[in-house]
């Protein structure tokens, strides 16, 4: 639960930062960078943590430099955890927040500015609240892909109970050494916060639809 809510709030900013940057403009290069953005949806897990690893990995281009300049490694640290859910779960937050941001209508941020608004007050009084629902529905789905994160982390930050141990390797490791009650409890436990999590999505999702075709029709 650190581990996914930590690196959700880390994938909220970064994800609502780059998504209205990206929607807002347009330069070269710009459609390299968001399919660099989404290539964790469709690499298999293991890929996603070798890359990681061969980043922050002893030897590796940052891994080395944190070791050198505050003897500090990332391997085999819930830190470690943090960074692959962050990775695994980013193109999920930022497909939602770029799909809310593309949504609106431009007239009424340009009404802003005409009245003398700042970029910044356009986007806190105008652009924020409009797409927060799809910035709402990204924040959970990401928050659920950083609870189930398996693969990515397994290879960065390894099981250390107590330690680096989440729940999808907790399951694991509890089945490989027979422990079938065990498995069984956290198998329990995230499938009801998985389907919880959908449930109230949708739940919300088709409220507030109703609630715009209400206000549409007045």
């Amino acid at each position: 639960m650190k581990v996914a809510a930590i690196s959700t709030s880390i994938v909220f900013l970064t994800g609502v930062y780059f998504a209205h940057l990206f929607t807002r403009k347009s330069f070269f290069g710009k459609s390299i960078i968001e399919s660099f953005f989404m290539l964790p949806l469709v690499l298999p897990p293991t890929v996603v943590g070798f890359a990681l690893l061969v980043l922050f990995g002893k030897k590796g281009w940052i891994g080395s430099w944190l070791l050198e300049w505050f003897d500090f490694q990332v391997v085999f640290t819930w830190i470690g955890a943090v960074i692959a859910s962050i990775v695994v779960s980013f193109p999920l937050m930022y497909q939602s927040a770029t799909a809310a941001f593309g949504s609106l209508d431009s007239r009424l941020e340009n009404a802003a500015r005409t009245m003398g608004a700042s970029e910044w007050r356009v986007f806190w009084t105008v652009a924020f609240p409009l797409a927060w629902p799809g910035l709402l529905a990204g924040l959970v789905l990401s928050f659920a892909r950083g609870l189930g994160e398996f693969g990515a982390t397994l290879m960065l930050a390894g099981f250390i109970p107590g330690k680096t141990d989440t729940i999808p390797m907790a399951i694991y490791f509890a089945v490989e050494s027979g422990q079938m009650e065990q498995a069984t409890f956290w198998v329990v436990i995230i499938v009801a916060l998985g389907f919880s999590t959908i449930m109230w999505l949708n739940w919300w999702s088709k409220r507030n639809m109703r609630r715009f075709s209400t206000d549409k029709s007045r």
